[in-house]
């Protein structure tokens, strides 16, 4: 199906120079090209898109070089023989080169036998109907919208759907069906009913796409306006279970005695949509997925209550084998979602009580430079239905910020180190390297972090002497 019209519609987006080059050459060599997915679906939703795809009924490489060849500025062209792409930057957008393909796939891989073929051939190949939406560069019908698979009305339908059959589309490349829950959770669409019950029956080929590719889908999902829609989707689907057990496990409700707890896979999604509000640091909205992660384990039910005592301990001690079973990050990426991980019940409870100055010193010394991301993961932690118990708890964590402004500004305790080291214990108390040196070092923190004495180097010395005088053994 062709479309004039619509195109129309985004004009200034094809007054662009590389696409007046790219035609130019096209014409004088005979040849056809198009624009194509995610450029094309952007530029009909109108998100803003930096990156282009052209492909070449040809060579992508030779047309991308002739290209900067005639584009002002020194432009460097990067070629991918293995894959027959190239690719340059311009202007602050990558342009991306490639052969019309087609492929044909054994059961036992997601790697394809490549040839070359013609724009249908590279079309029918696409994940969804909404990738597969091409805009023709050729002068005689520059800017007309090639859509064989009524793409276009997927996409005024808020629909996610499969070029060809769904069965054959997600058995030759099972990364597909993630990248349909992908979508349909950054841009708020519906997967239709096939493509949902062929994901469904074809789950299970997920097994043979590497961690790498699941967790870079899984950080699309992440980083989407509201990431529950694409966690709600793999659950639907039966994909959460096998690419991400330990936050399936979150989900159920339990009842005994006629008590039941929440469920804490809708909880925990909330709670990431909460904090997708507020931030667009991933790793602060990996926190809120991991938050409640060790509640399974924990779960026991005493004296007619659900409990989940030390889940955030748990939690945080699990987090390494899950980060290299996923191939996340084992770096400062791991003990930044750890330390928050364990630390999110401490504001909670500071928030139900009177706060005395020597919690909040602590709670500053335990988060350092993480306080403000603990309390924005906390405050999304706020799912309650009821809004008395919302209101109370906001009010209360602001008294909680509040606190924690006052008290880091007069006693510099976040990121604190010692106003003494261990090498000036050892030499003004004669001590050799031993455990006392640990205690008296303790012995100092404590007494700053508590509020027995300024956290300055003239009163740790003098407390310094004063507790070695009464604590330590002497011969």
């Amino acid at each position: 199906m062709k479309h004039k019209s619509e195109v129309d519609k985004f004009e200034f987006a094809l007054d662009n120079p590389v696409f007046k080059v790219i035609s130019d050459i096209l014409d004088k060599n005979k040849k056809e090209a198009y624009l194509i997915g995610g450029f094309v679906r952007d530029l009909i939703l109108k998100r803003n898109s930096k990156d282009v795809d052209i492909v070449i009924v040809g060579s992508g490489m030779e047309l991308a070089k002739q290209t900067a060849r005639q584009l002002k500025g020194n432009i460097k062209v990067s070629f991918f023989k293995n894959f027959g792409t190239a690719m340059f930057n311009y202007k602050g957008i990558e342009y991306e080169f490639v052969g019309a393909r087609k492929e044909s796939y054994s059961r036992e891989s997601r790697n394809p036998v490549v040839e070359n073929g013609s724009l249908q051939d590279d079309q029918n190949r696409r994940d969804l109907t909404i990738n597969a939406l091409g805009i023709s560069l050729k002068k005689e019908n520059y800017g007309e919208l090639i859509d064989p698979f009524n793409g276009l009305d997927d996409i005024k339908n808020k629909v996610i759907c499969t070029p060809l059959e769904p069965d054959i589309t997600f058995s030759d490349d099972p990364l597909r069906m993630m990248r349909a829950v992908r979508f349909a959770s950054q841009l708020n669409f519906n997967i239709d009913k096939k493509t949902f019950d062929s994901i469904k029956k074809n789950k299970s080929r997920i097994k043979i796409i590497t961690k790498e590719r699941i967790i870079e889908e899984l950080h699309k999902i992440v980083k989407s306006p509201k990431p529950s829609i694409g966690f709600k989707l793999l659950y639907d689907v039966g994909l959460l279970e096998l690419i991400f057990p330990e936050l399936y496990k979150l989900h159920g409700v339990e009842i005994r005695n006629g008590v039941s707890h929440k469920d804490n896979f809708l909880h925990t999604i909330l709670v990431v949509d909460n904090i997708a509000k507020n931030t667009d640091n991933i790793w602060l909205r990996w926190a809120a997925v991991f938050h409640d992660i060790g509640k399974p384990r924990s779960k026991k039910f005493v004296n007619n209550i659900w409990t989940f005592h030390a889940h955030d301990a748990i939690g945080k001690n699990m987090l390494p084998s899950i980060f290299r079973k996923m191939k996340l990050p084992l770096n400062d990426k791991l003990k930044y979602i750890q330390k928050l991980v364990a630390l999110h019940l401490r504001p909670i409870h500071l928030s139900d009580s009177d706060i005395t100055d020597s919690a909040i010193r602590r709670l500053l010394f335990d988060a350092g430079n993480e306080v403000d991301d603990l309390m924005t993961l906390c405050e999304a932690d706020i799912t309650s239905s009821k809004e008395y118990k919302v209101k109370k708890f906001f009010k209360n964590f602001a008294i909680v910020r509040q606190k924690l402004k006052d008290v880091e500004e007069r006693d510099a305790i976040r990121n604190w180190q010692p106003p003494i080291e261990g090498l000036e214990i050892m030499k003004t108390l004669n001590l050799p390297p031993s455990k006392d040196v640990g205690i008296v070092k303790d012995a100092i923190k404590d007494a700053i972090l508590d509020g027995e004495i300024e956290n300055s180097y003239q009163a740790a010395h003098k407390f310094m002497l004063n507790y070695a005088s009464k604590h330590l053994n002497k011969e």
